[in-house]
């Protein structure tokens, strides 16, 4: 079973999600909400494997509920956009419905989903530490995205923020870098000194540096410095 929750403003909807949906027995209904903040509550209740995401909705929009994830569900959402819209996001949900949902569609993307969790074993997708193959949403400004953990290479301090790179992209957070290394704890991710945490897994070349310190450069070519004490670690985990 996939425990699923319908996050929609509109009461109709959610009323036409849940009757559509009782075509797919492998799809269990945990809770439905009306708004981002009665959403956020039954994730942490449930911990749900599946959402169907309205977008706009009254004071904050699902893409407002993603930001305030740290781990999401798989997504799908249930919108008025079209799909040129969705691009314009530059996000790659699992899968997008148009209103009104047509059963079709619908049983595309529960297939999708099916085809997911097999592929991840069914695992719940919400855990306390993230792992490589999980996802995260990003959001900047009117730029989204869902980013694989372990294509994050660099992770660098901005104050009360967090700038993280990926790809040719980069998205300014309101994490702070303690918060995100926590997180990362599982993760192949090392704290290179105060202001920045690499991806050990994205490390193109290592060079000594001054006062027994490291210079790391990724594959990218950002130069990252390792401190003394940290170069220690590093070493250690990196068995130099």
């Amino acid at each position: 079973m996939i425990n699923t929750l319908v996050i929609d403003d509109e009461r109709l909807a959610r009323q036409e999600l849940r009757s559509l949906l009782t075509a797919f027995p492998e799809i269990n209904i945990v809770g439905e909400a009306e708004n981002v903040d009665e959403g956020i509550s039954l994730i942490e209740k449930h911990s749900p494997q599946l959402i169907f995401l309205d977008i706009q909705m009254p004071e904050k929009t699902g893409f407002d509920l993603l930001e305030e994830l740290i781990q999401i569900p798989l997504v799908i959402f249930c919108t008025a956009y079209d799909e040129y819209a969705l691009k314009a996001f530059e996000s790659n949900a699992l899968d997008y419905l148009l209103k009104p949902v047509d059963p079709n569609r619908l049983k595309e993307a529960v297939q999708k989903v099916l085809r997911q969790l097999q592929e991840t074993k069914g695992g719940n997708t919400l855990q306390t530490e993230l792992s490589e193959d999980q996802q995260v949403f990003l959001k900047d400004g009117d730029k989204c995205w869902f980013v694989c953990v372990g294509d994050i290479r660099l992770i660098e301090s901005v104050g009360n923020y967090a700038r993280l790179y990926f790809g040719d992209q980069k998205a300014l957070i309101h994490r702070t870098l303690n918060d995100l290394e926590e997180r990362l704890g599982n993760a192949a991710f090392f704290r290179a000194n105060r202001k920045e945490i690499i991806n050990l897994r994205q490390i193109g070349q290592i060079e000594p540096y001054f006062s027994g310190g490291l210079l790391v450069i990724l594959r990218t070519g950002e130069r990252i410095e390792i401190s003394r004490r940290q170069a220690i670690k590093f070493r250690e985990i990196m068995s130099l």
